[in-house]
This record gives C-alpha cells, structure tokens and sequence, in this order.
C-alpha cells in the first residue's frame, strides 16, 4: 500500500503543509536558512521517521511479550555530509520502569532494527520524479 503526502509552500518563505489522510503538519526551515523555525524540518522530519517508527515497534513487541516497560526513548541524531553523499543516524535507546535482562536487550535490538522505517533507510532507495 502506497503512503501519499502532499507538500504545499506558498509565498511564505519555507513554511509548508503537509497533508497525509486526515492529518496536517507543518514543516519550515530555521531563521538561520530563512525560515521562521515554525516546524521541523525536513532532516528532522526524517529523524522523527525513524526515532517514531523504532519506539512503536519495540512497544508493539513488549507489549505482545507482556513485558513491564514503562516508557521507551529513542533519540536519533541524523548527521548528513552531502560532499560524501553519506548519512549517519545515530540511534540511542533507552527504558525506563523495566528490569530487562542481557537476553530480553539483544531481542529488542533485533526488534529495533525491525521497524519498517530502518528497514527503507538500509534498501535501496529509487526516486522517480514527474512534472505535471
């Protein structure tokens, strides 16, 4: 099943809507880019992709294993050096109101690297662009 957003930027310098289903969210660029900070921007977006996606998975899997976690926290700090064309996400988990063991932590890693949006980052990715 395709996932379709929709982007609309007018004459206010980098502050755009973003339409997916029922939903709205709105992304800028910072003052120091010539934006007004009035939302994430896109590399944060695609940071929040991946740090949302990894705590709804892992809370999907505790929750079907039954096992007492409170709350999980996924930081994902998202580095691009364009002059390489290379990315670096790095991703930092943590939990709070558990007593996980060393068997229970290895699994959730398996499970972290699971989430639909890891799994798109570390493909192949194809981009095809139209004009209409």
């Amino acid at each position: 099943m395709a996932i379709v957003v929709k982007a609309t930027l007018g004459k206010e310098k980098y502050y755009t809507e973003v339409l997916a289903g029922e939903n709205t969210l709105i992304t800028d660029e910072p003052v120091d880019k010539g934006g007004q900070n009035k939302g994430f921007n896109p590399l944060e977006i695609l940071a929040t992709s991946l740090a949302s996606c990894t705590a709804a998975t892992l809370r999907m899997y505790i929750d079907r294993k039954e096992w007492e976690v409170e709350k999980i926290n996924v930081e994902v700090e998202l580095e691009n050096f364009s002059l390489t064309k290379r990315a670096v996400f790095k991703r930092n988990i943590s939990f709070e109101g558990t007593n996980l063991d060393a068997e229970q932590m290895k699994r959730l890693t398996t499970i972290a690297d699971a989430c639909p949006i890891h799994k798109i980052l570390t493909n192949e990715i194809e981009i095809l662009t139209k004009f209409s």
